[in-house]
C-alpha cells in the first residue's frame, strides 16, 4: 500500500523478491494540471507496468474492497507513504501490517518527516520500521536505522536517497518476520515530536527568523513544495541560499542589502543576511541569484515581504 515516488522503491524490491505479491492499493486517479486530466499515483503507474493487480479504494471502509481483501488472504500488508488504515484493514493479516516510516520514531510522528528534520535543522534522521496500530506512528517498532543529514542537503536529495534505503529495510524487516526474528520494542511517547503535513502557511518566509533558520527552511522545502517569499507585490520562490555573517539585527528585515560582487541578493534577516542563489519569480522560470538581480533590477533598500 502506497501512493507517492517515495515508495516506488520499495515496491520494485519486493517485486524482484521471491514473495508474491498478491495485489497494490493506492489512491485513485485524481485530476491534474489546467486541462484537470485524470492522473495516476506513482504507485499506481509501476504496479501497473508490472502487470499487479491494483485496488484504488475511495474509502478504505468500503465493504467490496475490505471483502476483495479478504479474498485475498494476505499474510503481511507492507505500507509505504500511504493512508491511514482502519482497524479491519490493518488487523486482517496473521503476519500483521508494517510501516516504513522517514524518521527515527518517536520523534517525527506525521506526514512530512524528512521535511521537519532539515527545517529543524537536524544533523540526523532515520528509517523505521514498524507495526500499525489505531493511533498513527505509534506502533511497536521492528527496526531502526540512522542516517545523516548532510549539511547542505534538500529535502529532495535526502527523500530519495531515504526511498532507497529504505527499500532495503523493508527487504530486511520481512526477512525478519519471516525467520520469526522480530523483538518489537514499544516507542517511549515521552521523546515524540509532531511531522505535521507542510500547508503554505509553513512555506512562506519570515524574514525576522535567523538566517540559518530560514535556510533550513528553504532546503527543507526544495524543490517541493518551495519556501516563498513576495518581492515587488509577486511571489518568489527561493530553492537555494547561504547565510552571510552572524550578527543579531533588529530593524529592516527582508531589506535588499548592498552586496561585495554587486551579482548576489543579500537580505537581511532577524540574525545576519541571507544570500539567494536560486530562485524562480512568479509564472517565470529558475534562475540563478545573479539572473535574478540583473533581470529584475533588484536594488538596496527593496523588501522583500
Amino acid at each position: 500500500m502506497g501512493t507517492p515516488q517515495f515508495a516506488i522503491p520499495s515496491l520494485n524490491k519486493l517485486i524482484q523478491c521471491r514473495h508474491q505479491i498478491g495485489g497494490v492499493v493506492t489512491v485513485p486517479d485524481k485530476p491534474q494540471g489546467r486541462g484537470l486530466k485524470l492522473s495516476e499515483s506513482p504507485v499506481k503507474k509501476f504496479a501497473s507496468e508490472h502487470n499487479l493487480k491494483v485496488f484504488t479504494p475511495e474509502n478504505l471502509k468500503d465493504e467490496d474492497f475490505v471483502r476483495s481483501l479478504k479474498e485475498l488472504s494476505p499474510d503481511l500488508i507492507i505500507v509505504v507513504a500511504f493512508r491511514i488504515l482502519p482497524e479491519e484493514v490493518f488487523s486482517l493479516p496473521p503476519l500483521g501490517t508494517i510501516n516504513l516510516h522517514a524518521s527515527l520514531l518517536p520523534k517525527y510522528r506525521g506526514a512530512a518527516p524528512i521535511n521537519w528534520a532539515i527545517i529543524n535543522g537536524e544533523t540526523k534522521t532515520g528509517l523505521t520500521t514498524f507495526y500499525i496500530r489505531k493511533t498513527v506512528d505509534t506502533g511497536d517498532i521492528i527496526l531502526q536505522k540512522e542516517i545523516d543529514i548532510y549539511p547542505e542537503e534538500n529535502f529532495g536529495e535526502l527523500h530519495d536517497r531515504m526511498a532507497d534505503l529504505g527499500a532495503d529495510m523493508v527487504q530486511e524487516t520481512l526477512d525478519m518476520i519471516e525467520r520469526g526474528e522480530v523483538k518489537p520494542l514499544k516507542q517511549d511517547d515521552s521523546q515524540a515530536s509532531r511531522a505535521p503535513k507542510i500547508t503554505p502557511e509553513h512555506c512562506r518566509i519570515d524574514w525576522s527568523r535567523d538566517a540559518a533558520q530560514i535556510k533550513n527552511l528553504i532546503r527543507g522545502l526544495s524543490p517541493s513544495p518551495g519556501a516563498f517569499s513576495f518581492f515587488k507585490g509577486k511571489s518568489l520562490k527561493i530553492f537555494k541560499a547561504d547565510t552571510i555573517g552572524d550578527q543579531q539585527l533588529t530593524q529592516g528585515f527582508g531589506e535588499v542589502v548592498e552586496s561585495d560582487s554587486k551579482k548576489n541578493v543579500w537580505v537581511r534577516t532577524g540574525k545576519g543576511f541571507l544570500s539567494l542563489l536560486e530562485v524562480q519569480p512568479e509564472n517565470k522560470r529558475k534562475m540563478s541569484g545573479e539572473e535574478f538581480i540583473r533581470g529584475y533590477r533588484v536594488k538596496p533598500g527593496e523588501k522583500f515581504e
